[in-house]
């Protein structure tokens, strides 16, 4: 971990409800909501906070799961995988919107958040709570990564008045290539991208899993990075 970023857990609102936040050097930056997979926000989901915040960002990863066990975190066993599916299974549409605002709100009053404006970044689970952010949050940016289900709720994208980008895998065995064509056509507007990488996998991000796929992962931070520096700073 870099001695440059300051970390801590912090509250957000709801007693009980808390996230991890990683300011940058500069000690201040652009709100940043970071949303976990279904293992919580885990040493990974840590580092990836850590690194936005290195790239500048003020990053907080709200703990999803905290209305049925606080601060989760998983490996990537098979009965880890099945423990987060249920954790998953517990969510309640209504809360976590409710959550979700929470979150988005409390970032926003953060003093180490600047300039006003506010994007939001997920992996699996979470990169439909991205979506969900530019939804029901009004964040000004939002970057999903392989989020499963968003091909389900694609009614609310003419609504959403952020900018968003998605990153896709080409065999993804949990979302299919005609699900991902969906959700571009839904979504396809100026500003707006969908990017899939050919030969991987889901889960391609994460270098604590054996379908890490380090070139695309590469690819998919350089994108993410340009795409929310040029709408959040």
């Amino acid at each position: 971990m870099s001695t440059l970023i300051q970390r801590s857990w912090v509250s957000l609102g709801p007693e009980g409800f808390d996230g991890y936040l990683a300011l940058p050097p500069a000690g201040s930056g652009p709100g940043l909501l970071l949303w976990q997979e279904i293992f919580g926000v885990n040493a990974h989901i840590r580092a990836v906070a850590e690194q936005y915040a290195l790239a500048g960002f003020t990053v907080l990863a709200p703990d999803v799961f905290w209305r049925g066990e606080r601060r989760v975190e998983l490996g990537y066993s098979p009965a880890d995988i099945d423990r987060g599916r249920g954790l998953m299974g517990q969510l309640q549409p209504d809360t976590l919107r409710g959550d979700l605002q929470a979150a988005a709100a409390a970032l926003r009053a953060r003093p180490e958040a600047t300039g006003g404006k506010l994007g939001a970044v997920g992996y699996c689970l979470g990169g439909r709570l991205a979506y969900f952010s530019a939804a029901h949050a009004d964040v000004d940016a939002a970057v999903a990564y392989y989020g499963g289900g968003i091909h389900e709720h694609l009614a609310l994208a003419p609504a959403i008045r952020g900018a968003l980008q998605f990153h896709y895998a080409q065999n993804d065995g949990h979302i299919p290539l005609d699900a991902v064509a969906r959700v571009a056509e839904a979504t396809a507007k100026a500003g707006n991208e969908c990017h899939v990488y050919p030969g991987t996998m889901h889960g391609f991000n994460c270098w604590e899993r054996g379908s890490y796929q380090p070139a695309a992962s590469a690819l998919a931070l350089g994108r993410s990075l340009a795409f929310l520096a040029e709408r959040l700073f």
